[in-house]
């Protein structure tokens, strides 16, 4: 059995949930979300209450399957209600940012700028060092942030680059120079 598959999903008020044809779609003020069911699970909707099950845990893989899809589910109703953010965080000297129309554009020490093209259903601000991703899909901004991140990781001798807000890098030692009596 699922400890996670066997709660159910309440339903807030202002979200809507269909279910037909292998698919739940889920409506709320911040935009619509889509899913795909596999065969083997069964979600219903039931006094505003999505209630995900498997018809026979015959293995692992479907047990798995169960908790999965509920955690789905739930992050769908979460995302259509509040919607998800990450925050990126820029250090170095000349390192900024700055959203022009569908652009992300990013000067963080290569000889051009690097510009990201935002999602559809991604926003994204900049304030001074600070990237904000915001979106209904915790997928999507997951994604953006790390795609963004990869452009310029942080190095661990000066901790420059492009890093999660909450992230801690371990700074290195350089190289430490001999004196001038030592020999």
């Amino acid at each position: 059995m699922s400890r996670v598959g066997k709660m159910p999903v309440e339903i807030p008020s202002g979200v809507t949930a269909s279910i037909k044809d292998n698919e739940i779609k889920v409506k709320g003020p911040k935009g619509e979300l889509s899913e795909k069911i596999v065969p083997n699970v069964k979600i219903v909707e039931e006094d505003k209450k999505i209630i995900v099950s498997v018809e026979k845990p015959e293995n692992k893989q479907q047990a798995s399957l169960w908790g999965l899809y509920r955690s789905l589910v739930a992050n769908m109703v979460k995302g259509v209600l509040d919607g998800f953010e990450k925050k990126l965080e820029i250090n170095g000297v000349g390192y900024k940012a700055s959203v022009t129309g569908k652009n992300l554009v990013l000067n963080v020490g290569f000889s051009h700028q690097v510009e990201f093209s935002i999602p559809e259903e991604i926003e994204i601000n900049v304030d001074k060092n600070i990237i904000t991703i915001f979106g209904p899909s915790k997928q999507q901004v997951g994604e953006a942030a790390a795609q963004i991140r990869k452009i310029r990781k942080v190095e661990p001798y000066k901790l420059k680059g492009i890093k999660y807000v909450d992230e801690e890098i371990k700074k290195k030692a350089g190289k430490v120079a001999k004196g001038a009596g030592d020999a």
